[in-house]
C-alpha cells in the first residue's frame, strides 16, 4: 500500500507509526489528498508527516528523523 498514490487508496484513516520513537501519525485520506495531491505517494507523504513533527534529530544524516511503518487502521 505505501508505494500507492493517494487517489488509488479507498482507506478513509491513513496511520504511520515510527519505529523508534513509537509515535503514531493518522490523516484522513481527503485532507492528505487536499494538502499534498491525489498523485503524491503515500510512502512520501507519510514521512514528510513524521519529520514535521520528528523529536529524534540527531545532526548525523543517516541517523536523523523518524524511520516509518506502516499500518492499516
Amino acid at each position: 500500500m505505501r508505494q500507492r498514490r493517494l487517489w488509488e487508496i479507498p482507506r478513509h484513516v491513513l496511520r504511520v507509526s515510527c519505529r523508534r520513537c513509537e509515535r503514531t501519525v493518522e490523516i484522513q485520506t481527503a485532507d492528505a489528498v487536499r494538502l499534498y495531491g491525489g498523485n503524491a505517494l503515500w510512502k512520501d507523504v507519510a514521512q514528510r508527516l513524521l519529520d514535521n513533527t520528528c523529536q529524534q534529530r540527531t545532526g548525523r544524516h543517516e541517523e536523523d528523523g523518524c524511520w516509518p511503518a506502516f499500518e492499516a487502521p
